[in-house]
C-alpha cells in the first residue's frame, strides 16, 4: 500500500498549500484521477475529467480540485472561468451578508490577479458585486476594470457601470461617470446620457448635449433617429421648459432648425412661439405667430401654425374673461382689444393662406385672381394686388394666362370710370413678352374692344392698325422672336380689324384689309368667304370671284371645299348658263383632287347645272363619274339617282345597261337591292326570262338566312310567273347556295380552331 499513502500525502499536501482545510475528499475510486494529475499536472484536460469525475452535490470536493489545479495553472483562463461560475451558483440564492459571498468576492479578487485583462472575468465580477449592494466597492471595481482593459473593450464595462448607477439614486456620480462615457465614446453615450439627465430634472445639461449631438455631422443614432428628429427633440426641450434651460440662446437654436429643416416649419415656428408664451413674453409669442404665417411656404405648415396663433388668442381671451369676471366687471378695454383681435385673426385667414400658396409659386396666375377676389369691393386694396401681381408674375414662368391678369386689370379701371388708367395699363401689357402671341393677339382685341365700347371707333381703328403693323425685333434666347414680332400674323387679330373696317371704315380701307391678310396668308376659308360676300355686296362681282380664285390657290383639300362650294353657287347665280365653258372649267378644278367624302354635293351641283344649262348627256356623264367617286356607303344612292334620271331623259330601255353597270361594280349588299329593282323592270316590261336570269345571277351572292327580302321577292315572282320546273330551279339554287355558304362558314370554324390548337401543339410537343 505504499503507493496510495504516497499518493494521499501528497494530496495533503496540496490541500494544505490551497489552504483547504481537512483530508476525506479522496476516495479510492479517485485514485486514478489523481496519478494522472501526478504524471500531468499542467494539463487542464486531466484537472477537468478529474472534475467532470466528481459529482456536483461533493461542493467542497470539486473546489479543493479546483484551487489544486488553479495553484498548478494559475494563468488558465478556462479554469478560472468554470471555478468562478461554480462558486458563484453555489452562492446565488445566500443572502448578501453572508461570509460565503464574501469569499467568492475573495476568489475574484485572486483570479483577476492572473486575469485582469478578460473582459468577461471583470463582467461576471461586477454584476456580482452590484448584487451585494456594496456601492463604493463595486464603483471602484468599476473603476479598476476600466482601467484594466485596453479602451477597445470598455463597451463591455460601460453599459454595466451606467445600470448600476441608474439604480442608485446618486445623480452627481452617474453624472460624472457619463462624462467619462461621453468623451471615449460619444456616440454610444450622448441618446442614453440625455435621457438619465432629463429622467433626474437637469434639462440645461440634456439642452447642451442635444445641442452638440445636433451639431455632429458623423453622429449616429443607436437608437435609429434622424438628425432631424434630434432637432424636433432638442426644440420641444428647450421649448417646454424655459424655466429650466439656461445656457441655451433658445430662439437661434429654433431658428437654426427652421433653416435647416424647411419641412418642420410648422411644428418648430409653434415650438419657439411656445417657448415665448411659457415665458409670459405674450407680445413676444404674438410676433413669431405673425412672423411664422408670413414665412411658411406650405399649406400643412400653415394650418399647423394658424391653429395654435388661434389657440393662443382664444386662451388669451379666456383668461381676460375670466379676470374680468372675478373683478366683477362686466367689461374691460383688454377684453374688447383681445376680442378684436381675435376676430381680425380669424378675418386674415383666407388672405394669410392665399399669401401661403403664392410663395410656393408667385407666377400662379389662378392664385392671383383669386387674391384679388378676396378684397372684392375694396378698390384700392384690388388695384394694388393687381399691380403686385403684374410685377411679380414672370411671362417665361407663368403658370397660366397671363394676360388675364392684365386684363382684369384694365376691366377694374374702366368699370370705375378710369379710362385713361385703363388704357395705361393695356398700353404696358402690350409691351409684355408674352410666352404665346395668342395672350399678346387677346390684349390687342381687348384694347381695341373697350375703345369700341365707348365709342372711340377711330381711338380702336388706331390700335388694330398698331397691333397688325409689322416690327423687326431681336429673337430670345431660344431662337424665336418675340411675341410682339408675329403678332402681326395672327388670324384673331385680323379678322376683328376687318370686322372693325366693315362696320366703321370705307371701303378701300375695307378691301385693303382683306387684301393684306391674304398676302400676309392669314386667313380661313371662312375670311375668303367674308372678303367675297363684302365684294359682292359693293356689285365688285368680278373681283370677288378673284378672291374665291386666290382662296382655292392658298388651300387644298378637304379645307377648301367650303370655298368651292360657296364660289359655284355664287357664280351659277350670277351668270347662269351664259358662261357655260367657264362654269364647267370651274367645276372640273373643283372635281379634280376631291376627296370622297365631298364628291357627292359637287358633283350632284354638276350635274345639276348641266341639267339645268347643259347637255342632257353631259348630265349623265356627270352622274356617272360620280357613281364611282363618292363614298362606298354612298355609291348605291347615285347609281340610283344616275340611273332614274338617266330613265327620265332617255327611256327605260336605256337603263339596262347602267344596271349591269351597276350589278359589276357595287358590293354584294348593294348589288342585290339593284338586282332586285332590275328584275322588277324587266318584269314590268314583259320580260319575264330576263327578270329570272337576273334574280338567278344576284342569287349567288344572297345568304338566304340574311337575305331573306330577296328570297321572297324571287319566291313571289316565281308563283306569279313561272310553272313547276322554274319553282324546282329557284328551290335548288337556294339550297346550293345555302350549301355554299355553310361550307365556307364551317371552313372558317375549322381553320380557325386550328389557328388556336397550333400554339397548343407546339408547348405539348415541347414538353
Amino acid at each position: 500500500h505504499f503507493p496510495v499513502l504516497q499518493l494521499l500525502l501528497t494530496a495533503y499536501c496540496s490541500q494544505m498549500a490551497a489552504g483547504v482545510a481537512g483530508t476525506g475528499f479522496i476516495e479510492e475510486e479517485d485514485v486514478e484521477f489523481e496519478e494522472n494529475i501526478l504524471r500531468n499536472p499542467y494539463s487542464v484536460k486531466a484537472w477537468l475529467r478529474y472534475l467532470d469525475h466528481k459529482p456536483l452535490t461533493k461542493q467542497a470536493a470539486r473546489i479543493v480540485i479546483y484551487e489544486r489545479a488553479l495553484r498548478e495553472m494559475p494563468g488558465s483562463y478556462k479554469l478560472w472561468f468554470k471555478y468562478l461560475r461554480e462558486r458563484t451558483k453555489a452562492v446565488r440564492h445566500l443572502s448578501p451578508v453572508d461570509p460565503a459571498k464574501t469569499e467568492v468576492v475573495g476568489c475574484f479578487e485572486r483570479a483577476l490577479i492572473f486575469m485582469h485583462k478578460m473582459p468577461r472575468i471583470w463582467t461576471d465580477y461586477l454584476e456580482f458585486l452590484t448584487g451585494l449592494g456594496l456601492i463604493t466597492k463595486t464603483r471602484r471595481a468599476f473603476d479598476n476594470a476600466l482601467r484594466a482593459l485596453p479602451i477597445t473593450q470598455h463597451n463591455r464595462i460601460w453599459p454595466l457601470y451606467i445600470k448600476f448607477l441608474r439604480a442608485r439614486d446618486v445623480p452627481e456620480t452617474a453624472v460624472r461617470v457619463f462624462r467619462r462615457w461621453l468623451k471615449l465614446d460619444f456616440n454610444a453615450a450622448a441618446e442614453m446620457f440625455v435621457e438619465y439627465l432629463i429622467s433626474v430634472g437637469r434639462l440645461d445639461e440634456a439642452a447642451q448635449v442635444l445641442v452638440e449631438i445636433v451639431n455632429k455631422k458623423e453622429f449616429i443614432s443607436t437608437k435609429g433617429k434622424t438628425n432631424h428628429q434630434l432637432w424636433v427633440e432638442l426644440c420641444e426641450l428647450v421649448a417646454k421648459n424655459p424655466d429650466k434651460v439656461h445656457s441655451l440662446k433658445v430662439d437661434q437654436v429654433v431658428r437654426a432648425g427652421l433653416r435647416r429643416f424647411t419641412d418642420m416649419m410648422g411644428t418648430l415656428w409653434a415650438a419657439l412661439a411656445d417657448y415665448y408664451i411659457r415665458r409670459g413674453a405674450f407680445e413676444k409669442a404674438r410676433d413669431i405667430f405673425e412672423e411664422a404665417v408670413q414665412t411658411v411656404t406650405t399649406v400643412r405648415d400653415f394650418s399647423h401654425i394658424f391653429e395654435a396663433y388661434a389657440e393662443f388668442e382664444e386662451s388669451s381671451m379666456t383668461a381676460e374673461v375670466a379676470r374680468v369676471a372675478e373683478e366683477g366687471r362686466d367689461v374691460s378695454v383688454e377684453l374688447e382689444m383681445r376680442l378684436a383681435r381675435f376676430e381680425r385673426l380669424m378675418e386674415r385667414r383666407p388672405l394669410l393662406l392665399s399669401s401661403v400658396l403664392l410663395r410656393q409659386n408667385p407666377h400662379n396666375v389662378e392664385e392671383w385672381h383669386k387674391r384679388v377676389a378676396l378684397y372684392d369691393g375694396k378698390l384700392p386694396e384690388m388695384i394694388k394686388t393687381y399691380t403686385e401681381a403684374v410685377q411679380t408674375v414672370d411671362p417665361a414662368s407663368a403658370v397660366g394666362k397671363l394676360h388675364t391678369l392684365w386684363l382684369d386689370f384694365a376691366r377694374l379701371y374702366e368699370e370705375n370710370n378710369e379710362l385713361d388708367q385703363a388704357r395705361a395699363v393695356l398700353e404696358r401689357a402690350v409691351q409684355v413678352p408674352f410666352k404665346a402671341v395668342d395672350d399678346l393677339a387677346a390684349v390687342w382685341c381687348e384694347y381695341a374692344e373697350m375703345e369700341a365700347r365707348h365709342k372711340n371707333f377711330t381711338q380702336a381703328l388706331s390700335v388694330l392698325k398698331r397691333a397688325t403693323t409689322p416690327r423687326n425685333m431681336a429673337s430670345g434666347q431660344d431662337g424665336r422672336a418675340p411675341a410682339q414680332a408675329r403678332v402681326h400674323r395672327n388670324l384673331r387679330l385680323w379678322s376683328l380689324y376687318v370686322d372693325f373696317e366693315e362696320s366703321v371704315g370705307t371701303f378701300e380701307s375695307t378691301r385693303s384689309a382683306y387684301t393684306r391678310m391674304l398676302e400676309l396668308k392669314v386667313c380661313n376659308p371662312q375670311t375668303i368667304i367674308n372678303f367675297a360676300s363684302f365684294l359682292e355686296e359693293n356689285k365688285y362681282f368680278e373681283e370677288s370671284f378673284s378672291v374665291y380664285e386666290r382662296g382655292v390657290a392658298i388651300f387644298k383639300w378637304p379645307v377648301v371645299y367650303e370655298i368651292w362650294s360657296a364660289y359655284l353657287v355664287k357664280f351659277i347665280q350670277r351668270y347662269g348658263g351664259s358662261k357655260l365653258e367657264r362654269t364647267r372649267e370651274l367645276f372640273e378644278q373643283a372635281v379634280d383632287g376631291c376627296t370622297p367624302k365631298f364628291a357627292k354635293p359637287l358633283f350632284l351641283l354638276y350635274a345639276s347645272f348641266e341639267e339645268e344649262h347643259g347637255l342632257a348627256r353631259h348630265a349623265m356623264a356627270v352622274l356617272e363619274r360620280a357613281a364611282s367617286a363618292v363614298q362606298k356607303e354612298e355609291q348605291l344612292e347615285m347609281w340610283q339617282l344616275y340611273i332614274k334620271k338617266a330613265g327620265s331623259v332617255f327611256g327605260v330601255t336605256h337603263t339596262r345597261g347602267l344596271y349591269e353597270k351597276a350589278l359589276n361594280s357595287l358590293p354584294d349588299k348593294d348589288a342585290k337591292i339593284i338586282a332586285l329593282e332590275f328584275a322588277e323592270l324587266e318584269r314590268k316590261l314583259g320580260e319575264i326570262d330576263r327578270a329570272r336570269a337576273i334574280y338567278s345571277h344576284a342569287s349567288q351572292f344572297s345568304d338566304p338566312r340574311t337575305s331573306e327580302k330577296f328570297w321572297k321577292t324571287w319566291h313571289d315572282f316565281e308563283v306569279s310567273h313561272g310553272n313547276e320546273d322554274t319553282f324546282r330551279e329557284m328551290l335548288r339554287l337556294k339550297r346550293s347556295v345555302a350549301a355554299t355558304y355553310n361550307v365556307g362558314i364551317n371552313f372558317a370554324a375549322v381553320m380557325g380552331e386550328t389557328d388556336k390548337a397550333k400554339p397548343a401543339a407546339a408547348a405539348a410537343a415541347a414538353a
